[in-house]
């Protein structure tokens, strides 16, 4: 069984997942890592959220970041996003974040701060 699914929205995003991988590897913590995007490939990501057994989900995109947002409209799992860094410093992805609407919650930690993500997947995991 899987306590934590990385997705990222792009390839481009590996060297922010990298940050979470190091801290859940070096916790002992299981992972599984996705690249999906909610643009290109939203019938995968449904399908891949559906099927897997991962109990919370981190979500890594930056520009519009819809990847979290998307998932959490799919699932009643914890979604913790991750807004990466391009275009306008993250604050786009940053604000496309945490403005989710009421029923479609998303947690959100700084831009780029995977680390964040997975103390925080890992906290959530102690609790449930």
């Amino acid at each position: 069984m899987t306590d934590i699914a990385i997705i990222l929205g792009s390839a481009s995003d590996q060297k922010i997942a990298d940050k979470a991988i190091d801290i859940l590897a070096k916790s002992n913590v299981s992972y599984e890592l996705q690249i999906i995007s909610a643009h290109r490939n939203p019938a995968e990501l449904d399908a891949y959220v559906k099927k897997t057994d991962a109990k919370v989900f981190i979500a890594i995109a930056g520009l519009s970041a819809a990847l979290p947002g998307v998932i959490a409209s799919k699932t009643e799992k914890p979604v913790i996003g991750v807004p990466v860094s391009a275009k306008l410093g993250g604050l786009d992805a940053l604000l496309s974040i945490v403005q989710m609407p009421k029923g479609v919650p998303v947690a959100c930690v700084g831009i780029d701060n995977a680390e964040n993500a997975a103390y925080l997947a890992m906290r959530i995991l102690k609790v449930t």
